[in-house]
């Protein structure tokens, strides 16, 4: 590659450090001391197979402060596990087991039971939906504080992003690169004021929307065939006339997404086809592009290239950022971020061929 176009990669890689700089800048942060939450609030937890993890989850759920209307919903979807007995063994009234039937012909199964969950409970159209997934820790403050950013700003969404844990060299290689993905790329306040469904990121560990908005948008029924059906709610939300936008959720949860190399690879590879417009050619040139920034110049700067080294540690200070602004390690770490980027266009590439060839599945489910 000639040496202008590595001084215009590592430009590219620049750009966006200062665009993740600006956006830290402007992330909706909640209060330190949230208000009391003075609706209903119903929070679900689908479940499918999460023994290990839902009383752990129900622990912090029941746990919250400033919620005095809380009740929880925990949707048991098709476990085979002793997930029910766990949740049926919390003696607090404010928690719920609702069993759900199986996905009908063109639900995926975490659409469906959301959906299921979010019909369980009827709050009267004023209350807020929280939707948390069984692996998320959430901290004493954490739906107050969520719902103190809903209603100050006027959202009908907002996607906490939680502290993620890592451990282990895969974990952290990849687990990272979501939110700095959306902090490098993602323009934060147009995205939350504009009606645009292409401006959009969300997780579903941790969404938290207004009932109304929810269900003005379809619901998980709007979403129910989707494999990243958090990115399409928010989408869906848009279309329906309403706004949403991730927010810094480090100070009110935290969550370790998968537990090694196996877990992630197959994770991941579920859904990566369709991060990019829900087309797996979209996805690919994604990962061409990202490699061409954050991988070319690195490799150019082994070679003894000053522009590529520039663009190495502009990915790196990009990377550190995101880190910091979502709880996440920085050192070392973020110089490793050209090697995060090869790992994910790996995992691309395994999702795109699972995809093409239909043997993606995910909880012992075929997507």
């Amino acid at each position: 590659m000639t040496g202008r176009a590595v001084r215009v990669l590592a430009g590219l890689s620049v750009l966006g450090a200062l665009h993740a700089v600006l956006n830290v800048l402007l992330l909706r942060r909640p209060p330190v001391d949230p208000p009391p939450v003075r609706r209903p609030v119903t929070v679900v937890v689908p479940a499918r197979d999460e023994e290990d993890q839902i009383g752990g989850c129900l622990t912090a759920l029941l746990d919250q402060r400033g919620v005095p209307d809380l009740r929880v919903v925990v949707v048991d979807d098709g476990s085979t596990d002793g997930t029910a007995a766990v949740v049926g063994s919390v003696p607090d009234p404010r928690v719920r087991l609702v069993r759900a039937a199986p996905p009908p012909p063109g639900w995926l199964g975490k659409p469906h039971a959301c959906a299921t969950g979010a019909a369980a409970s009827a709050d009267g159209g004023d209350g807020v939906l929280v939707f948390v997934d069984a692996d998320v820790r959430l901290f004493p403050d954490a739906v107050a504080g969520a719902v103190a950013v809903l209603e100050r700003h006027g959202l009908d969404l907002v996607s906490p992003w939680p502290r993620p844990l890592a451990h282990g060299p895969a974990e952290r290689l990849v687990q990272p690169l979501a939110p700095w993905l959306w902090l490098t790329t993602l323009p934060l306040r147009l995205a939350e004021r504009s009606g645009r469904p292409s401006l959009a990121a969300a997780n579903g560990q941790f969404l938290v929307l207004g009932r109304r908005g929810y269900e003005r948008a379809g619901g998980h029924a709007a979403v129910r065939g989707e494999v990243l059906e958090d990115i399409a709610l928010l989408r869906a939300v848009k279309r329906s006339g309403g706004r949403g936008v991730p927010i810094d959720g480090s100070r009110l949860a935290a969550c370790r997404m998968y537990d090694g190399w196996p877990a992630l690879r197959d994770g991941y590879a579920k859904s990566l086809w369709a991060a990019v417009g829900g087309r797996s050619a979209a996805s690919v040139a994604a990962a061409i592009g990202l490699t061409a920034v954050w991988v070319v110049p690195p490799a150019a700067a082994l070679a003894g290239s000053r522009a590529g080294l520039v663009g190495w540690l502009a990915g790196a200070a990009g990377r550190a950022v995101a880190a910091v602004a979502t709880g996440g390690r920085v050192w070392p770490d973020a110089l490793a971020h050209p090697v995060s980027i090869v790992v994910f266009d790996a995992l691309v590439a395994r999702s795109v061929v699972g995809r093409r060839r239909g043997t993606l599945t995910w909880r012992d489910r075929r997507l």
